[in-house]
């Protein structure tokens, strides 16, 4: 009901768009009277801002075509290098970077956006590193038939694409990077593959505003998580594919009830937002009007998720805290984190997070026993927010140099490590 409610919504917001969209062009065409007086500025440019808001998008595209690196331009290679039922692996590399260069596993959220989120942290992070990030799947996409996926499967999935990195970086251990709410995943997968004293267990794992243990400084998405019993998830937020998709029948978290979770949290942010892209539009600001429509460009592309691995995750992450506690179990076998014991640690937090608190990430650093200290980083960007640890100006001027500096430091063939017994 859910579901074909919004679908219907969403096909008389589509024919709004159109018609907005033709109101402003006409209205702003200086071979009409609105035009060419200028009265039809104002009414021309708040059409616009309705029409962008309301107008159907798809899954974006990377669209990195070249890096500038120490003055010189190169240009950028995308190839998909594994496919998988629910989430493929993307590879970015360019021919500015050395043979040996490190190999970087950028684990994107499963969270209602695309990896493409994550562009700028690609983008970034491509500079010294051949980047590889999960690319997952659209889940109203995938048909029934195809089966489920869950935390065990994110588990195993994170696994198979670090072996495959490793391999096909001739023997060298990769590093990987989670992004938000992957940290947890990604922290148990290093444990599982530390225990099995898997030749590609990753060098170094860098959390950056995860939620490793919600205790610490709860937000409200962690209240929100917190305050209703499980079963209100399974029957509030959960919904089946309509017909009209690959996946009819599949049950879901939709990812435009997550969008509209989100943007309820910051709605004055978003309404000054879209106020002050009127603004500029008035005033013939079209480099900061840009900024902004490509923003939500990003921001409003959604896509679903399965019901067990959201369901799961409030279960296990928000709930009941089960990795800190040493209580998660893969695959029936329980996560051992004292497993962990040559994986380099980077903790990332922002000081203005207001989805992941302080000390949510830092977390990982405590329940790790074996680590050294010295393979233990944790880092506190100043004056960010929970998108600005991995996009934006800071991101790429302080913050980024820290995770690049450790992935350098810690980089070496996996040959001359140890395999955990």
């Amino acid at each position: 009901m859910l579901y074909n409610a919004y679908e219907l919504q969403r096909s008389l917001l589509n024919a709004a768009s159109a018609w907005a969209s033709i109101g402003s062009e006409l209205l702003s065409d200086r071979r009409f009277p609105p035009g060419y007086l200028g009265w039809g500025q104002a009414p021309a440019s708040a059409l616009d801002v309705f029409a962008h808001a309301t107008q159907p998008r798809g899954k974006p595209l990377f669209g990195l075509r070249t890096i500038e690196t120490e003055g010189a331009v190169h240009p950028v290679t995308e190839a998909t290098v594994v496919q998988k039922t629910f989430g493929d692996l993307k590879r970015f590399s360019h021919s500015g970077l050395p043979e040996d260069a490190p190999r970087l596993l950028i684990v994107a959220p499963m969270s209602g956006h695309y990896a493409t989120l994550l562009r700028g942290t690609v983008e970034r992070m491509l500079e010294r590193n051949v980047v590889y990030i999960t690319d997952w799947a659209d889940a109203k996409l995938v048909p029934l038939e195809a089966g489920r996926f869950d935390l065990d499967d994110y588990i195993d999935y994170l696994i198979a694409f670090l072996g495959h990195i490793g391999e096909e970086s001739g023997g060298r251990r990769p590093h990987m990077m989670a992004v938000c709410q992957p940290s947890v995943p990604a922290l148990a997968a290093t444990a599982v593959m530390a225990a099995a004293g898997h030749r590609y267990r990753p060098a170094t794992l860098t959390m950056m505003g995860g939620p490793i243990d919600t205790r610490e400084s709860p937000t409200a998405v962690n209240d929100h998580a917190i305050t209703r019993p499980h079963v209100w998830f399974r029957h509030n937020v959960i919904t089946t594919v309509p017909a009209s998709y690959p996946g009819h029948g599949r049950r879901v978290y939709p990812g435009f009830v997550q969008l509209a979770s989100f943007m309820s949290m910051n709605l004055d942010s978003h309404i000054m937002s879209h106020y002050g892209l009127f603004r500029h539009l008035m005033e013939g600001a079209d480099e900061s009007a840009d900024a902004t429509k490509a923003f939500y460009d990003e921001y409003r592309a959604v896509c679903d998720m399965t019901a067990e691995f959201y369901l799961q995750t409030v279960d296990v992450v928000f709930q009941r805290h089960a990795l800190p506690k040493g209580e998660l179990h893969h695959r029936g076998t329980p996560v051992d984190l004292g497993a962990i014991a040559d994986t380099a640690l980077l903790a990332i937090e922002g000081e203005r997070d207001d989805i992941s608190g302080i000390g949510q990430t830092r977390a990982a650093l405590k329940v790790t026993p074996n680590l050294p200290d010295k393979l233990k980083k944790y880092h506190l960007a100043p004056e960010v927010g929970h998108y600005g640890i991995f996009n934006g100006s800071k991101w790429r001027q302080t913050i980024a140099p820290v995770a690049e500096d450790w992935i350098a430091a810690h980089d070496r063939p996996a040959a001359k490590l140890r395999a955990v017994k």
